[in-house]
């Protein structure tokens, strides 16, 4: 069972977590687990909010199609690293923490 980050992050973003189940959109090929926190649309992926898989390098890519999915990144609003996520690259839905 995944627990939750609670850190300023999450309560700046008014609280309310979720995990998203990223796939690619490419091939539908399951991507990573992640960690949402707050509204909104995924537009990046932030490095300290993956669940099961830690990215590494300059793109973000379908580890079986090799289709880039975003680039890595600084936010500079909050100085975090993560990943901007290209338009369209990928497919999300949320899934149950308990199974993770």
């Amino acid at each position: 069972m995944y627990k939750f980050k609670r850190d300023t992050y999450s309560r700046n973003r008014d609280g309310t977590s979720h995990v998203l189940d990223v796939a690619c959109k490419h091939c539908g090929q399951h991507t990573a687990y992640y960690q949402k926190d707050g509204p909104g649309a995924l537009l990046r992926m932030y490095v300290d909010r993956f669940i099961d898989v830690l990215p590494s390098g300059e793109q973000l890519v379908c580890s079986s199609c090799g289709h880039a999915l975003g680039m890595r990144t600084i936010f500079q609003k909050e100085h975090r690293p993560a990943y901007r996520l290209y338009a369209g690259a990928v497919t999300k839905k949320i899934t149950d923490p308990r199974n993770v």
